[in-house]
């Protein structure tokens, strides 16, 4: 028997140092019914997700930033090289390029293009959901009126279409406001407007649309966060612009409007040079055609007062002589005027950079040169100030060198100034003395001579002007835009948000992973005994056998047909018996002590089905109810409360035979009851005639059951343990805290209760650890009707 006891000790120890891999899995295992509904809810939630939810579609454009240096001119313009005005550009950095695109400048100018602030909705069945493409209506602002560009805040009404020609408007409560017809002007806080029927209106019955006015600022930022920008390599110039959005339609328009907007915006600023050259040249048009018209006048008046219709043959070599000499004062007057009226331009420019006229034809190569690269840096470092700080590095650089170039020109300007009135001086002397040779000409003709000059300088000044604004028209007519298309905004029209697939596989995961953790947290946390395999780790204490749980109505599950589990763990533990009960010599009966830990551990009930089965096997046995405190024999078995254990101690004249009893249900199984409850039961079972009891009754009957205190509580049972032959320390799983073995493990060491086993009750029979019950199979219609369950308790245990 010892080594029987040393081996469990052993077996247990090993098999707690080592991790038991099938254990483990088993461990969930059994519970796959609920791995099974968790993974059903969780898909039915993701299917009820993606119905109801919005679906996001990704639009996408792609466009090439030209390189103006690198690229030259087309074909088309190749018939203008010669005028200076288009080609030789400086290239274009594409980062500047992408964040010059996502500029609330740009976006903003594409929200107000498409009207992305009024926003139009129809109910559904579960959700609103806006429509774009099909409305049946639109909102038209006067946009005349500032009003809608102040709105605070989001500004929400419905309108009730009731006909035709007429239709509601209610806030968005459902409260009335007025009855309006299609375009007529309606005054509100958000500013006047007009409701406008689409070619998609049809009129069928009533029909609610509800209007959502956005603050423009907001709008601008949500497009600006959701428009994604990038290169497709870090040495291309090629640009990929996507959106993504609830609606294909708008992302589509978006994106095209965008790239519109930003041609429109370069055109804009390349134009700018231009329109500034042309605004030079007319004002100083203007001033000389006025010079021209009174030089004119005076030569008509001239001719006239005097008589005059033209010069002598000398008159006239003499003329063609300081012509020559005219036309080089001419090209030093237009460049000097020319060199005059932009370096008054620049000197004008106080603290802004503004652009200088351009192409006007300086001979002096290098400030043509530099007037076109401080162009380009004021128009680069403009358009980057859109969404650039001052303190941006680059804006930093640009004004430094805006700066130091201005400084240059303005010295380099004023330097040809000087050139030129020189050179004018000199060439003026030479002029005088071919003057001096004509001297002998009539005064009249020399006179006429000097007006005809001036006329000649004037008149090829006009002339220099008029074909410098023919080429800056032109110029203006052939801007090209910064960006070329290479495809148009386009979606697929299958969403890319949410993802059904990731969806259906997260919400899978989810719901087998809300199971686990349950579990794994459920048996972290639990200190409750469940197997023998506990029992065995935990105590070493032999291991009686283990009873399942009951499932029938019965107090009594051992019958002489009665092929349950729970029937045949009682026959088991009835073997087991002869194992561990000590051999007496003659008839002497054998008694068997149970008890346990606390109460409501099953002391009762394996006390009356353990003398059942021990009756069935033709023996004489006896019950005897020895928990005085808190008897259970006589309740558990549902008969009245009767005279016991503590009559016959008490009483003198009760005898044995009175305090006996039996039932139909236990053939051969006498019972005695506990009886009444008395105030001093630890005194009582110290009384001789207990003594006597066990005396006389191991002389009548083959079996002694007792049912006895719990030891955890009292020390009832350790009063009475010397007249037991075993003790069964009866155990009940998923009752008991495992550390309460420990009680169980002292009254063993220590030898307190006899020859002692333990009894697992009340255990799972569909659940183990590597091995089933195998109770109860192959017997057909013998097996004891079971309480049927609820449904949902079937499915999920």
């Amino acid at each position: 028997m010892q080594l029987h006891k040393e081996n469990t000790s052993f077996k247990g120890n090993e098999e707690g140092e080592t991790l038991n891999i099938r254990e483990e899995l088993e461990k969930y295992l059994f519970h796959w019914k609920w791995f099974v509904l968790g993974g059903i809810i969780s898909l039915i939630i993701a299917f009820m997700y993606l119905r109801y939810s919005t679906a996001q579609y990704s639009a996408s454009t792609s466009i090439m930033i030209k390189d103006n240096q690198k690229s030259g001119i087309s074909q088309e313009l190749e018939a203008f090289k010669d005028m200076g005005i288009v080609g030789g550009s400086s290239s274009n950095n594409t980062d500047n390029e992408i964040e010059i695109l996502k500029s609330r400048k740009i976006i903003g100018a594409v929200v107000d293009t498409l009207n992305l602030t009024t926003l139009y909705f129809q109910e559904g069945r579960v959700k609103r959901t806006e429509v774009y493409t099909k409305n049946p209506i639109k909102i038209e602002f006067d946009r005349n009126n500032e009003s809608l560009s102040k709105v605070e805040k989001d500004t929400t009404f419905t309108i009730n279409i009731i006909s035709e020609n007429k239709f509601q408007l209610k806030d968005v409560e459902g409260n009335f406001f007025s009855e309006n017809n299609f375009n007529e002007t309606i005054t509100s806080g958000i500013g006047d407007f007009k409701v406008l029927k689409t070619e998609s209106f049809e009129f069928k019955n009533e029909n609610n649309i509800y209007i959502r006015i956005l603050k423009r600022s907001k709008v601008i930022d949500s497009y600006k966060s959701a428009v994604s920008i990038n290169t497709v390599n870090k040495n291309s110039s090629v640009l990929s612009l996507s959106l993504t959005h609830p609606i294909k339609e708008k992302a589509e328009d978006v994106l095209n409007e965008l790239v519109e907007q930003y041609n429109f915006d370069a055109i804009k600023d390349k134009s700018e040079v231009s329109q500034k050259t042309k605004a030079f040249i007319d004002e100083r048009l203007s001033a000389i055609g006025k010079d021209l018209n009174s030089i004119q006048d005076r030569v008509k008046n001239f001719k006239t007062d005097n008589n005059i219709t033209g010069l002598s043959a000398e008159g006239q070599l003499a003329l063609e002589t300081a012509s020559l000499n005219n036309e080089k004062l001419i090209n030093i007057k237009t460049q000097l005027n020319i060199a005059e009226g932009v370096l008054s331009n620049i000197k004008n420019q106080s603290n802004s950079d503004e652009t200088l006229p351009q192409n006007l034809g300086f001979f002096e190569g290098s400030i043509s040169s530099s007037i076109k690269a401080y162009n380009e840096l004021v128009v680069y470092k403009n358009r980057l100030s859109v969404t650039a700080g001052d303190k941006n590095p680059q804006i930093i650089q640009y004004q430094k060198e805006i700066n130091s170039l201005k400084i240059n020109l303005r010295n380099s300007i004023s330097n040809l100034i000087t050139s030129l009135e020189t050179q004018y001086a000199q060439i003026s002397r030479e002029a005088n003395k071919i003057n001096s040779k004509v001297s002998a000409i009539p005064a009249l003709e020399r006179g006429y001579i000097d007006i005809e000059r001036e006329q000649e300088i004037i008149s090829g000044l006009y002339s220099y002007l008029l074909k410098k604004k023919e080429e800056t028209a032109i110029s203006l007519a052939v801007t090209v835009p910064n960006a070329k298309i290479i495809d148009v905004a386009y979606s697929n029209g299958i969403p890319v948000s949410p993802k059904r697939k990731i969806i259906f596989l997260g919400a899978l995961l989810l719901g087998l992973i809300i199971p686990f953790i349950i579990i794994y947290v459920k048996d972290l946390l639990d200190t409750k005994i469940h197997t023998r395999k506990d029992i065995e780790e935990l105590t070493t204490v032999p291991f009686m056998g283990d009873v399942p749980h009951s499932e029938t109505n019965e107090k009594v599950v051992i019958g002489n047909d009665a092929r349950t589990s729970t029937a045949e763990a009682f026959r088991l533990i009835r073997t087991n018996l002869d194992f561990m009960l000590p051999t007496k010599e003659g008839n002497e009966g054998k008694t068997i002590f149970i008890t346990s830990t606390t109460s409501g551990e099953g002391k009762s009930f394996i006390s009356i089905n353990l003398a059942a089965a021990l009756s069935l096997s033709n023996k004489k046995v006896l019950l005897i109810g020895l928990d005085l405190r808190a008897p259970k024999v006589t309740e558990y078995l549902g008969i009245p409360e009767r005279k016991g254990i503590t009559n016959f101690i008490t009483n003198e004249k009760i005898v044995l035979d009175d305090i006996k009893f039996s039932i139909p249900e236990i053939k051969g199984l006498d019972i005695i009851a506990s009886g009444v409850i008395p105030p001093n039961p630890a005194e009582l079972l110290l009384h001789s005639k207990v003594k006597d009891l066990f005396e006389e009754v191991k002389n009548d009957y083959d079996y002694i059951i007792v049912d006895t205190a719990p030891v955890n509580l009292v020390t009832d049972t350790l009063l009475v343990s010397k007249y037991a032959d075993m003790f069964l320390y009866v155990s009940r799983a998923n009752y008991l805290d495992k550390r309460m073995l420990n009680v169980a493990q002292t009254l063993y060491n220590e030898k307190k209760l006899p020859n002692m086993a333990i009894v697992l009750n009340d255990t799972d029979m569909t659940r183990g650890y590597g091995y089933g019950y195998g109770y109860g199979y192959g017997y057909g219609n013998a097996y004891v009707e079971t309480v049927k369950k609820p449904w949902y308790k079937r499915i999920l245990s």
